[in-house]
């Protein structure tokens, strides 16, 4: 089930890889999944509107080094000049084109763009071919299955899809009513696979390498895209490769917690400078505490935490935890 994947030109290692989640995977973030073998990582959802009219902060959204890539270039609007534009825009940094077609949330949905598009196959059409015939790189889309439980739209969005020169397909089995709620229908995914012939990668409910074995059992999909599975579990990218390959898979340690907490502490601070790195790995430490003893004090220490020697001492902590 671990095998390489071909994307268009695009061949990865193979097809355990990383999703794009907004104000997460950042340049750093995408660092530390792909030294545990994520085999293709994305950048945040990046506004085309943004890209197209230079604000800064879209564009350090782009930050990118030698060591992460492949790297996948999500952007999403509701335009498709716009995005045809920012595709052009992004050719020098990316590996793979991606349109999100199934963000949720309100402020991207009530400007047309996310999964608001799953309402309009004919504006799904446009996009696509809009943005196919501005770039020659790998292009591909990530949808949800409709706006509301029950509608079909994924089906028809797939088929558009591969129909306007999309080269592989993500799919997250839940509507956009759904947001992260219940349960993903991964035979959605199992559907999808049988009536089109580019790749269709399935992502929704990937939690533990069990996960991740059950649905490409269960599916046939050509790969597994890891999301939320992967906060505060970066291992989660190896213990995958190692399930599918018939190996132990070794459960973290405390002592290997701690370190990793370390490394992407100082991989922050590197990069963003001590302010930011702080906040940002007040966030991440929420995650890598999941499960640890005393969890919940040691929580609280996070949040009142306003430096790096402080985040440094609890890292400290959390090493002699764990013997």
């Amino acid at each position: 089930m671990l095998h390489p994947l071909a994307i268009a030109g695009l061949l990865l290692p193979h097809n355990v890889m990383l999703a794009p989640l907004a104000g997460i995977t950042n340049h750093v973030f995408r660092l530390v999944c792909r030294y545990q073998g994520a085999s293709l990582a994305f950048t945040e959802m990046i506004s085309a509107n943004g890209m197209v009219r230079e604000g800064v902060k879209t564009l350090a959204l782009l930050a990118s080094s030698p060591d992460d890539c492949p790297l996948g270039v999500q952007i999403f609007g509701e335009s498709p000049e716009l995005l045809a534009q920012s595709a052009v825009m992004v050719e020098h940094l990316a590996g793979l084109i991606d349109i999100n077609m199934g963000c949720p949330v309100r402020k991207v949905v009530g400007t047309g763009a996310g999964s608001a598009l799953l309402k309009d196959p004919a504006q799904i059409a446009n996009i696509i071919r809009s943005v196919r015939k501005a770039t020659t790189l790998p292009l591909t889309v990530k949808i949800r299955s409709g706006w509301n439980c029950g509608d079909n739209t994924w089906l028809t969005a797939g088929q558009i899809a591969e129909a306007e020169g999309c080269d592989a397909i993500t799919l997250h089995p839940r509507s956009r009513n759904q947001m992260f709620g219940g349960k993903s229908d991964w035979q959605k995914i199992a559907a999808l696979k049988k009536i089109v012939k580019i790749p269709v990668i399935g992502s929704g409910d990937l939690f533990t390498p069990e996960d991740c074995k059950r649905m490409l059992e269960e599916t046939g999909c050509d790969g597994v895209m890891i999301a939320r599975g992967a906060l505060g579990n970066p291992w989660i990218f190896q213990q995958t490769m190692d399930l599918l390959e018939g190996r132990i898979v070794t459960p973290v340690t405390l002592k290997e917690r701690a370190d990793m907490v370390a490394k992407h502490l100082d991989m922050y601070c590197h990069e963003l400078g001590e302010a930011v790195a702080v906040r940002e790995m007040k966030k991440h430490l929420g995650w890598y505490l999941r499960g640890l003893p005393g969890a919940g004090a040691l929580r609280k220490a996070v949040n009142s935490s306003s430096d790096k020697e402080e985040l440094v001492s609890l890292v400290a902590e959390i090493r002699q935890t764990g013997g």
